[in-house]
C-alpha cells in the first residue's frame, strides 16, 4: 500500500512538469540571464565546450632507488567557474537495478529530490536506467531518460537509446551533456546503486548481466568529461555500499575536491535528498565540506529513525590532502614489505590485519568484499614499520568529516583492499591495476605466493619495478596472478603444528598447545560445532564460536564451551558464523530463508549480559560482487526457515539441511539458551596466515536435559 501511494504521488508530480515517453512534451523551462537562472542552464549553456581543455592522465610513480612516491595530477583553472554564481547542480547517475525493480528505492529518492529542490539555487539533473522495471508511471525502463528537478518540479529534458550503465561511455555521455547544459558555480556527482568496493566498483546494471563501473572505467569517464571543464567537480559521492576506499579516493582526487562515501553497507534508504536539497536551497553559497557534513548527518539520522543506524558509516574526504596520504602510506608500506621478509614479523602483521575492522561481511555465508579499515591496517603493522604516526596523521587530515553508528564508531573513514580470502586471479588482477603503492601490492603478493608455494618461498618485488621504476596502472599482469587459480583451501594446513596435540583430558577439557612454528603461522583460533542427526547419518554444521580460552603468548588454547547456542524461540539452534568480534560484542550471521527468500540473519550478542540484538536480514555479496544494500528488519508474521551446511557422514557429500519453519509472533527474538538434546561434535579450527586452515579431529559431546558434557576418548 505504501509503495503504491508513493508511485501515485510521483506520477502526479511528474504530470505537472513533463510528459512521459511517447506523450505530449511539456514546454521546457525558459532560459534566462545568468543573474536570474531558472529551470535549465541559464547563461552557462555552451560555456563548457568553449572552455575545453585536454586533461592529462594521472601518474603515480616510484623510483626503486629512492622508494618515494611521486604523484602528478591534471591542473584546472580554478579561478574560472563555469556557470551561475550561487547555484548548485547535482548530477545523479541513477542506476536503478533491483533496488528499484523490486523495492522502488530509486522512486523514493526521486520523491525526496522533488521535496528538497525548492527555489532556483539547487537542481538535481538525473539520468535513469539500469532497471528492468520502474515502480512509477513515468520513468521508462526501455531507454535512458534525463530529468531536471528544480523548484519542486520535474522536467523530462532528454531521452537516449537504452545503454549499459555499467559502461564508461554511458557515464561519460551523461556528464558531458549535463555539464554542457546545466553548468553552475558548484557541481557534484552522485553514483546511485549497489556498490562492491574497490574491486567490483559501483552501478550494477540488471539489464546487462549486472555489469558494473570499475574504478578504471570511472577514472576514464571523469577524465573525458573534465576535458570540457575549467573546474573540478565539488564532490563525487556514492549513494552505494563500500565505496569509501583509498583506491576510490585516488581515482577521484584528479577530478573532484571531495569524496563522499561509505566504508560499510548503506542501511536504510540511503542518502536523504530532501535534507540535501533543503540545505542548499537555504545556503546557496555552501561549500562542498559544509554540504558533506549535511549529507553525512542526515544519512545517519534517517537510518536512526528506522532503527537501522548501528552499521552505517559515511565520510567526507578532502581530496586535496589525498596525495600526502598516498606518499606517507607508500613509505609505511615499504616498511611493511621489508619487515615481511622475516616470517615472525609477517605473521604478526597478518594476524593483526585479520583482526582489524573490516566491512561488508567477509565470511563463508555472506561472501567476501576484502575491504579493511585503513587506519586499522596501519595500526596493526605499526610495530614493524616506521612511519605509522605520519601515515595515521595524514589519514586523519584527509578525512575531513565522518559519521557512523555504534558498530563502527572507531572506523578511520577510508578502507582499502586486503585479501582476507583470496578469490582468484581475476580479483588480484583488478587490484594490481588500482593499488596506489608497489610496496603494498608486494606485501600482498608475498603473502599469497608463500601460501601457494610454501612459507620458505623466496620472494622478490622485481616484477613491480620493471626498468627500475613502478607506474600506477602500467604493469602488464597478463597471467601474472594465475598461480592463485589452482590454490584451494585444504582444511589440513601443514603450517599448523603442535607442541601438545589437541586432546580431551581426564577432566573433560579439550585443549592443545601450538609449537613455535605453529604459533608463527596461526592467524586465528575458534571452534566449529556440528550436530549429529538422530540416525547418525548426517553431520549438520551449527557454525563457529569463540567459546575458547586462548593465550597467544604461550600457544595454549582450551575449550570453555558450555552447550549454549543462539536459537529461535521454538528451540531450533541456528547456524552461526562470526562476522566481527570486539571487546564488547560479537556479530554473527546465520543462513536462513525469510518468507521463502534465501538470505542471512545478522545477530549481535553483547558480552556483558549475553543479550542478543537482531540487526536484520542481509543477502550478502552476490556472484557479481555487489553488496546487498538493505538490511531488512524482521516483523510480526515473517516466516524463518533455518538453513545449515551439512554432509553425509559416510560419503562426505555436502548439501543444505533445512530446519523447521518458524513464524515470528510479536517482537522478533533470538535466545541464547541451552542446545537441544542430542549428540554433537566439537573441533578447533586454526586459520593460518596464508588463507588455509587446520581443523582438528573432533571430540564428541552430549546435551541432555540442559546439561552438556564431553565424552572421553
Amino acid at each position: 500500500m505504501h509503495r503504491k501511494l508513493l508511485a501515485l504521488l510521483l506520477s502526479a508530480l511528474l504530470a505537472l512538469g513533463c510528459a512521459a515517453c511517447g506523450g505530449e512534451e511539456a514546454p521546457a523551462p525558459a532560459e534566462t540571464p545568468s543573474a536570474a537562472p531558472s529551470g535549465a542552464a541559464g547563461g552557462a549553456k555552451g560555456e563548457a565546450s568553449a572552455a575545453a581543455q585536454t586533461v592529462e592522465a594521472t601518474t603515480l610513480s616510484v623510483d626503486r632507488s629512492t622508494g618515494a612516491l611521486t604523484v602528478k595530477r591534471p591542473s584546472f583553472d580554478t579561478g574560472a567557474r563555469m556557470g551561475d554564481a550561487g547555484v548548485w547542480t547535482i548530477f545523479v547517475y541513477l542506476c536503478g537495478s533491483d533496488l528499484e525493480s523490486e523495492a522502488g528505492s530509486a522512486t523514493d529518492d526521486l520523491l525526496e529530490m522533488l521535496d528538497g529542490a525548492s527555489g532556483q539555487s539547487v537542481r538535481f539533473v538525473v539520468e535513469t536506467g539500469g532497471a528492468i522495471e520502474w515502480l512509477n508511471d513515468q520513468v521508462d525502463a526501455s531507454c535512458l531518460q534525463r530529468y531536471l528537478i528544480e523548484d519542486e518540479s520535474l522536467y523530462l529534458t532528454d531521452e537516449q537509446p537504452a545503454a549499459n550503465m555499467g559502461e564508461q561511455k554511458t557515464l561519460t555521455d551523461f556528464l558531458r551533456w549535463g555539464v554542457s547544459e546545466f553548468a553552475s558555480e558548484h557541481m557534484g556527482v552522485v553514483l546511485w546503486d549497489h556498490g562492491g568496493g574497490s574491486i567490483t566498483g559501483v552501478c550494477f546494471d540488471e539489464l546487462n548481466d549486472n555489469d558494473s563501473l570499475t574504478l578504471r572505467e570511472l577514472d576514464a569517464a571523469l577524465r573525458d568529461v573534465c576535458g570540457g571543464m575549467t573546474q573540478k567537480f565539488d564532490f563525487v559521492g556514492f549513494d552505494a555500499c563500500l565505496m569509501g576506499t583509498l583506491e576510490t579516493a585516488n581515482v577521484l582526487a584528479s577530478y573532484a575536491d571531495y569524496l563522499y562515501g561509505s566504508q560499510e553497507l548503506e542501511p536504510g534508504s540511503g542518502w536523504d535528498y530532501a535534507a540535501i536539497g533543503s540545505y542548499l536551497a537555504g545556503h546557496a553559497g555552501a561549500d562542498a565540506l559544509s554540504l558533506g557534513r549535511v549529507v553525512c548527518d542526515s544519512f545517519v539520522a534517517a537510518c536512526r529513525a528506522l532503527d537501522d543506524d548501528d552499521l552505517c558509516t559515511l565520510s567526507v574526504v578532502d581530496l586535496s590532502r589525498l596525495d600526502a596520504l598516498l606518499v606517507s602510506f607508500n613509505d609505511f608500506a615499504r616498511g611493511m614489505y621489508e619487515a615481511g621478509g622475516d616470517s615472525t614479523s609477517l605473521v604478526s602483521m597478518v594476524r593483526g590485519i585479520s583482526a582489524a575492522e573490516n566491512f561488508g561481511g567477509n565470511n563463508r555465508a555472506e561472501g567476501y568484499t576484502n575491504m579493511v579499515d585503513l587506519g586499522g591496517l596501519i595500526s596493526a603493522c605499526a610495530d614493524y614499520a616506521d612511519g605509522a604516526d605520519k601515515a595515521l596523521a595524514a589519514l586523519d587530515a584527509a578525512v575531513a568529516y565522518s559519521a557512523s553508528g555504534a558498530t563502527h564508531a572507531s572506523a578511520s573513514g577510508l578502507s582499502l583492499y586486503y585479501p582476507l580470502s583470496v578469490q582468484g586471479s581475476q580479483e588480484l588482477s583488478v587490484f594490481g591495476d588500482i593499488c596506489p603503492s608497489p610496496y603494498y601490492i608486494s606485501f600482498v603478493d608475498r603473502q599469497n605466493q608463500s601460501g601457494v608455494f610454501g612459507s620458505d618461498t623466496h620472494y622478490s618485488d622485481d616484477a613491480w619495478f620493471g626498468g627500475g621504476g613502478w607506474s600506477w596502472g602500467e604493469f602488464d599482469d597478463t597471467g601474472y596472478w594465475e598461480y592463485l587459480d589452482a590454490y584451494e583451501q585444504t582444511g589440513e594446513s601443514p603450517l599448523i603444528t603442535f607442541e601438545i596435540e589437541p586432546h580431551l583430558d581426564e577432566e573433560g577439557d579439550f585443549w592443545f598447545v601450538l609449537d613455535d612454528d605453529g604459533w608463527y603461522y596461526a592467524a586465528d583460533v575458534y571452534a566449529l560445532v556440528y550436530e549429529i542427526s538422530e540416525d547418525g547419518q548426517d553431520l549438520i554444521e551449527l557454525g563457529e564460536t569463540y567459546d575458547i580460552d586462548g593465550d597467544w603468548e604461550t600457544g595454549f588454547f582450551c575449550d570453555v564451551f558450555d552447550g549454549w547456542w543462539l536459537s529461535l524461540p521454538d528451540g531450533q539452534n541456528l547456524a552461526t558464523y562470526i562476522v566481527e568480534d570486539t571487546p564488547d560484542y560479537v556479530i554473527y550471521t546465520s543462513p536462513i530463508r525469510l518468507n521463502g527468500v534465501e538470505t542471512n540473519l545478522r545477530l549481535r550478542q553483547n558480552y556483558e549480559d549475553g543479550s542478543v540484538i537482531i540487526e536484520g536480514a542481509w543477502t550478502g555479496i552476490d556472484e557479481n560482487g555487489a553488496a546487498a544494500r538493505e538490511i531488512v528488519k524482521l516483523k510480526d508474521g515473517d516466516v524463518i526457515l533455518p538453513l545449515y551446511y551439512a554432509s553425509d557422514a559416510d560419503t562426505g557429500e555436502e548439501f543444505y539441511y533445512y530446519g523447521q519453519e518458524y513464524t515470528v509472533a510479536g517482537t522478533p527474538e533470538i535466545l541464547y539458551d541451552v542446545m537441544e538434546d542430542g549428540d554433537y561434535l566439537f573441533a578447533f579450527c586454526i586459520d593460518d596466515i596464508y588463507g588455509d586452515y587446520y581443523v582438528t579431529e573432533p571430540t564428541l559431546f552430549n546435551v541432555e536435559d540442559g546439561e552438556s558434557y564431553f565424552y572421553l576418548d
